[in-house]
């Protein structure tokens, strides 16, 4: 009895352990309380299909993007088979974009959480933008054209929806290889259209894409370029448009191929600005003149489709001939003059060809832009086509009859037109100028510069210094005009002469003494400056100065006042000493004349 009861209980605890495994998911089965009511044979099996199930059945990570298989669709889910233990659901919201979609269809899901139980939350709309971010990534690795949608306008460019899931950012600059002027008719005209892009720039921690529409244009420019340069001749003439217009020259489109008009390649007349003669979308005929493959460079002409204005120049025109003509600009070295009957026919006139005066002015100071003036020839290359022109010649040269007009010691009046470090020049006469050395400005002052003196404008008197005609050097003065007080001064400050003298300035060498003529200012070194008294002389007194050394080429005169006393002094102290030798040679002759009395009585 007791026997039967145990076997009965161990079958009654085998059969509820196997009841507690009932409708519980696999991860949570007991295996080990399932095996304790089951035989060995079924437990091989059991061992068997469990190995199985492991080896079909994948590891799933969270944010893991996988291929999944609709099984059902439900009025608010979606129910997906990602070949795993259990099914995941996925919002029917995010297939609001999919109406099509039905049972079978394979799509791209990522895990987005595993809840307790096991379920999977999925998501369709992630899993999508994820893969459409690394398609981006490798797009633009590749550089790769991709297409996309304008859904929007922003500040500064458009919102363009490419990959179906993303969101970029397309810059006004980087929409059209020409300057947009109106961007909502573009936007209105592009709006939802299908357009390709290329990817310039991902910013991979803001998650923003910027797009160009313009380097796929640019790129097809580049190739059509290539090609229409390879076909490119010198001399070939083309119909293009003014596309840009600069300082320089003008850019001319020539079906998405640019070359440049420089500005002395436009028109055989000097023009000061391309935008005198061209507009912007004109029409012009341009020759090929040169071409760069490399460097992607055209260079075109227009005024060699023209006849050259040299070529109908005047036979008989020579030089010698007097011609009219109106400036056409003005240089700092002179003037360009287009020939009356002759446009496009241009002459220099040089600046020193303006005037027969020797000091160059600037050009703009004899002529300016649109004059008309009349010149004589100077020069005619007609194979280098190069005229120049001169004003001064219409007029006799002032230095054929200089030597009777000028002769030296004449007198005349000028005015100053320029200075210089060392002098001023004077224009005596139209043509004729002279030039005053700052040491022939005045007898007295020295003079650094001649603006402390005189300004440009000033009339000056002067006198002829000099004259070389070989040369066209005319030296003049103005100090000769007065006699030298110097000559004056010589004989009042003689050697030795004594002057009362005012002391205006003392300083470590000595002191500045100013006498009755304003042009003597003496210097008196330090040594004497002593007074008779033993005290030293101090500024502002007047005292009695002797003259030790006076120069008139230098204009330099020096004092002492010590010298007026100690002279005396010392005469009168040779005076004594004089004396004093007098008396001595006296008493030692008689004393002389004693011996020899003596010396002669001895001998008779």
């Amino acid at each position: 009895m007791s026997e039967q009861t145990e076997e009965i209980k161990k079958k009654t605890t085998a059969e509820k352990n196997i009841y507690s495994n009932i409708n519980v998911p696999l991860e949570e089965f007991d295996w080990s309380v399932h095996e304790s009511g089951i035989k060995s044979e079924e437990k091989e099996g059991r061992e068997k299909i469990k190995a199985l199930y492991n080896e079909n059945l994948s590891t799933i990570n969270e944010h893991e993007i996988l291929k999944g298989v609709v099984t059902k669709i439900l009025e608010k889910e979606v129910i997906v088979d990602i070949n795993f233990k259990s099914e995941g659901v996925i919002s029917l919201n995010e297939f609001r974009d999919n109406l099509h979609l039905k049972v079978g269809d394979v799509i791209d899901v990522m895990v987005e959480k595993r809840e307790h139980k096991g379920q999977l939350i999925l998501s369709h709309r992630k899993a999508k933008t994820l893969r459409a971010w690394e398609r981006a990534k490798e797009a633009y690795k590749n550089g790769e054209i991709i297409t996309g949608k304008i859904t929007g306008r922003t500040k500064g460019g458009m919102i363009v929806k490419v990959l179906d899931h993303i969101e970029a950012f397309m810059p006004g600059s980087q929409i059209d290889h020409k300057p947009l002027s109106n961007f909502e008719a573009f936007f209105t005209e592009a709006y939802n259209k299908t357009m390709e892009f290329k990817i310039i720039k991902i910013n991979h921690e803001f998650k923003n894409i910027v797009v160009s529409h313009k380097a796929l244009i640019e790129a097809d420019i580049e190739k059509q370029k290539k090609k229409f340069m390879s076909e490119l001749q010198p001399g070939q003439v083309i119909i293009a448009t003014v596309k840009n217009i600069t300082g320089y020259g003008a850019f001319c489109d020539m079906g998405g191929v640019d070359g440049l008009v420089h500005h002395t390649d436009i028109s055989w007349k000097r023009i000061n600005h391309p935008s005198e003669v061209l507009k912007i979308n004109q029409e012009v005929k341009v020759v090929i003149l040169d071409f760069n493959e490399e460097k992607n460079r055209i260079q075109l002409g227009m005024k060699q489709l023209l006849p050259h204005p040299w070529d109908n120049l005047d036979e008989n025109i020579k030089p010698g001939d007097k011609i009219k003509g109106r400036i056409t600009a003005v240089t700092e070295y002179g003037a360009f003059v287009e020939i009356e009957e002759h446009p496009g026919v241009e002459a220099l006139l040089h600046v020193s060809e303006m005037s027969w005066s020797s000091q160059l002015r600037l050009a703009k100071d004899f002529v300016k832009v649109d004059d008309v003036i009349e010149g004589v020839i100077l020069t005619l290359d007609r194979q280098e086509r190069k005229m120049s022109l001169g004003m001064k010649q219409l007029t006799p040269d002032p230095w054929i009859d200089i030597k009777n007009k000028y002769p030296a010691g004449s007198k005349h009046l000028g005015i100053i037109r320029n200075f210089t470090n060392y002098g001023i020049f004077v224009e005596l006469q139209e043509g004729v100028d002279g030039m005053v050395h700052n040491s022939d400005l005045s007898w007295s002052k020295k003079i650094k510069h001649a603006s402390e003196l005189f300004k440009v404008g000033d009339s000056i008197e002067t006198v002829v210094l000099e004259l070389d005609i070989n040369s066209r050097r005319l030296n003049i003065g103005h100090k000769q005009l007065n006699q030298n007080p110097w000559e004056i001064y010589e004989k009042k400050y003689a050697l030795d002469s004594i002057h009362i003298g005012k002391i205006t300035d003392l300083f470590d060498k000595g002191a500045t003494i100013q006498f009755e003529d304003e042009d003597i200012q003496a210097f008196s070194p330090f040594r004497y400056l002593e007074k008779q008294d033993g005290t030293r002389a101090k500024k502002d007194e007047e005292l009695p100065f002797k003259v030790i050394e006076f120069s008139k080429e230098f204009k330099r005169v020096v004092v002492a006042h010590t010298s007026t006393f100690r002279d005396e002094e010392k005469k009168n102290v040779d005076e004594v000493m004089k004396k004093q030798r007098v008396e001595k040679s006296t008493l030692g002759d008689l004393d002389g004349l004693a011996k020899l009395k003596k010396q002669m009585e001895r001998n008779n």
